[in-house]
């Protein structure tokens, strides 16, 4: 089996995980007090991707829930899914790390992280063949991304070879939590592009204007923006969960999607994603998803990707459906929109087919995009930080908690590196590839600057 660790770290990532293990458990037929209820084998087939097996046919998820503070603890605990996970998974911090980086990485987080590795070790040890971690956090607070990094670079130095995918909710231009988040995030950025093998970036705003204009729902609550994130979260592993005709794992999604290993940043994407007025008056049909999921306003990022190129994307498909029509349809996706895909990384789009569909649908799909436009957001993040960074606004909280100010401006000038790259290689094209063979041709770009 290869069993996948699940870590939630903060309140955004507690909030995410716990509704996505009420999908997943649904998916597989378990209640919410740990037991099976369902309706066919192919629910336990797998199962231990992501739960273990308790005494008395009782399952118990594969996570381990970190916080600096007990409030998000108790709010899960008393949720409708509080029952399932397991009274040793819960890790809490005394007193929070106040929207402030340094605090989760440098002191208080550092305090708990031995603990939390001890659980996270005790999961991977009982696993028979581990594929490797996911970790739910933010970006813009302080525990999910001070503490989630330190929790990242000690995972990565432990498990060298396994998968790490995060799930991380990057701060976006009109919904703004908390005024420090340029700092926080820039500086999570610092360790994501080092330590991770795939990143999920996944934002509020775009996740609103999905439910406002698709989904019609006047008034989007935390909750529904949850639930398309745990959408596009199960759909990533439905593969390793389900038998398949076509499969992918997190490996396979890494070695297909990451052409440079630092451009590891993904836009994920769900479809069908219909009102409930609209629902009787589509027909699902595989061209209708693929349509859907190549949208710009399916995006869960807010970055439109027709303001850059595809180097690789890749789509998982749930349900019963042809292998060939799935085929036709990307290959003429390509062919319709070629200037949106790097002409020197041909057949760039990697589908995958799982034969179960998630309840309630006859099929769906799940994009994933590795696309040159994230840059803007990257850029957004960076104009943010630079203009409080250039005034020292803040910045005496963070030094308080023992960082050096040549920590900020590494972290900046590492992700103007990273924009830098995206903008490379979505000038690049195909005879500039031939001359240079190879990596050969960053140093000439970069002399060219």
């Amino acid at each position: 089996m290869r069993e996948i660790v699940h870590i939630q770290i903060g309140q955004a990532g507690n909030n995410i995980g716990t509704k996505f293990w009420e999908l997943i458990s649904d998916e597989h037929g378990i209640d919410p007090s740990g037991y099976y209820h369902g309706n066919t084998d192919l629910q336990l087939e797998r199962i231990n991707v992501y739960f273990n097996e308790a005494q008395g046919g009782r399952f118990v998820p594969r996570a381990v829930l970190v916080d600096l503070e007990a409030g998000t603890m108790d709010s899960v605990r008393s949720s409708a899914f509080g029952q399932l996970f397991s009274p040793d998974s819960f890790i809490f911090g005394r007193e929070g790390a106040g929207n402030n980086w340094a605090k989760g990485h440098y002191t208080e987080g550092a305090e708990i992280a031995d603990h939390v590795l001890e659980v996270t070790r005790k999961e991977a040890e009982g696993c028979d063949c581990l594929q490797g971690f996911q970790i739910v956090h933010s970006l813009g607070g302080g525990t999910g991304s001070g503490m989630g990094c330190l929790l990242l670079g000690k995972i990565r130095e432990e498990y060298p070879d396994r998968i790490i995918s995060t799930f991380s909710i990057i701060p976006s231009p009109k919904v703004s939590d908390t005024v420090v988040e340029p700092y926080n995030c820039v500086m999570s950025l610092h360790h994501l592009v080092e330590n991770t093998d795939e990143t999920y970036m996944i934002d509020n705003e775009a996740l609103h204007d999905i439910c406002y204009r698709t989904l019609k729902l006047s008034a989007p609550a935390l909750a529904d923006l949850n639930h398309l994130i745990s959408a596009a979260m199960c759909g990533v592993t439905a593969c390793i969960r389900f038998p398949g005709q076509l499969n992918a794992d997190l490996r396979k999604i890494k070695v297909n999607m990451v052409p440079f290993p630092r451009l590891h940043f993904f836009v994920p994407g769900f479809a069908p994603l219909v009102s409930r007025g609209a629902m009787q008056y589509q027909a699902l049909t595989v061209p209708q998803l693929v349509l859907q999921l190549f949208d710009a306003k399916n995006m869960m990022c807010a970055c439109d990707p027709r303001h850059g190129r595809y180097l690789t994307a890749a789509t998982i498909f749930r349900g019963r459906m042809s292998t060939k029509e799935v085929d036709e349809q990307m290959y003429n996706i390509q062919d319709k929109n070629s200037s949106y895909f790097i002409e020197w990384i041909p057949n760039n789009l990697k589908s995958a087919i799982c034969d179960i569909p998630p309840r309630g649908l006859k099929i769906c799909g799940t994009f994933i995009g590795n696309t040159t436009a994230i840059q803007e957001l990257f850029k957004r993040v960076g104009e943010q930080f630079s203009a409080m960074f250039r005034r020292k606004a803040f910045l005496h909280w963070y030094t308080g908690e023992g960082m050096e100010e040549m920590e900020f401006t590494e972290a900046e000038s590492n992700m103007n590196d990273l924009i830098a790259e995206y903008q490379q290689y979505q000038e690049a094209s195909t005879e500039e590839g031939e001359d240079g063979e190879g990596n050969d041709d960053d140093d000439e770009e970069e002399e060219e600057e």
